[in-house]
């Protein structure tokens, strides 16, 4: 039974919903920073007539339950997405992974037959190979961007730890300069979480430019890669059925049992494989067709995520 979303015409592509899941993912996260940051109480102290707070006073947001309706609804965007992100995915590995059913094919009992040799699959450095310098050059810087701008933004990196930090730095402390005299130190924070998120935002954005192409690149190195193996496949199919017709000869008792096998074989894998290349084309066209539940918050994102161009 059908239960995803993915039709072929107008939609939502893979490229996109995933874009989409990913900022998500990242507005969730800052919910639950803020929500992190909330305690029950304060703490004080005092020294020398003057009061130190030890413990600030982080209460729960007026907006908490907005905040937490917004998380839901984020995390239900993007259990939706990846639903159907992940069923094109099972289906595309379905049909690639399927065989002909060769089982109304009788053969005759073979002699010692003779082993084609069979070209090895290529890897992704073939697909890369096939970059022109240009677009090579591009993949390296956008790599570099997206890699080096995400290690300074992400979760837990500088970025995120100096606005993780900024709010529980305290206003002054203490400098024992011998035993029993303290003395104060002035603390000048020097950068305001406006400053900081702003920082982030557009690091953000720059990120997701250079993200993306990075992932278009990936995504073409890949398709060359699975076109050439398309093609080896093929020249492999065609060894095969030379070293039968080989074998034939060198059995020749058999030959009129084996070469109508042989092109019984022929006709319902070419029927398979046209069929085949057929469906994987109507699957790589879906798109998904977004529930009117997630619309919303899908179209708070969409805008900042579009299609890869050439």
């Amino acid at each position: 039974m059908n239960k995803n979303n993915l039709v072929s015409g107008e939609g939502l592509s893979l490229s996109q919903a995933q874009s989409v899941s990913n900022l998500c993912n990242q507005r969730a996260i800052e919910i639950d920073a803020k929500l992190e940051k909330v305690n029950n109480y304060s703490t004080t102290v005092n020294i020398c007539d003057k009061t130190l707070t030890t413990i600030a006073a982080v209460e729960l947001p007026t907006n908490v339950v907005d905040l937490l309706i917004e998380k839901s609804s984020l995390h239900a965007a993007q259990a939706f997405l990846m639903e159907n992100i992940n069923a094109k995915d099972n289906m595309l590995k379905e049909i690639k992974s399927a065989t002909a059913d060769l089982s109304t094919i009788v053969l005759p009992e073979k002699p010692k037959l003779l082993d084609p040799k069979l070209l090895p699959e290529v890897d992704e450095k073939f697909g890369k190979s096939q970059l022109t310098a240009a677009q090579l050059n591009e993949f390296y810087e956008a790599e570099a961007y997206a890699s080096h701008i995400g290690q300074f933004i992400h979760k837990g990196c500088k970025l995120d730890k100096l606005r993780s930090e900024l709010p529980t730095i305290p206003a002054i402390n203490w400098m024992e300069i011998k035993t029993g005299e303290k003395h104060p130190v002035e603390i000048k924070v020097h950068h305001t979480s406006e400053q900081l998120l702003k920082i982030h935002e557009d690091l953000a954005a720059i990120h997701r430019k250079y993200e993306q192409r990075v992932n278009y690149f990936k995504a073409m190195i890949k398709n060359k890669t699975t076109e050439e193996n398309a093609r080896i496949a093929k020249l492999n199919a065609d060894a095969i059925n030379d070293a039968a017709k080989i074998n034939n000869d060198l059995q020749v008792e058999y030959e009129s049992a084996m070469k109508k096998a042989q092109e019984q074989i022929k006709c319902i894998r070419a029927e398979f494989e046209k069929q085949r290349h057929e469906k994987i084309k109507q699957i790589a066209s879906m798109r998904i067709v977004v529930d009117s539940r997630f619309q919303s918050v899908i179209d708070i994102f969409l805008p900042k995520v579009s299609e890869p161009k050439e």
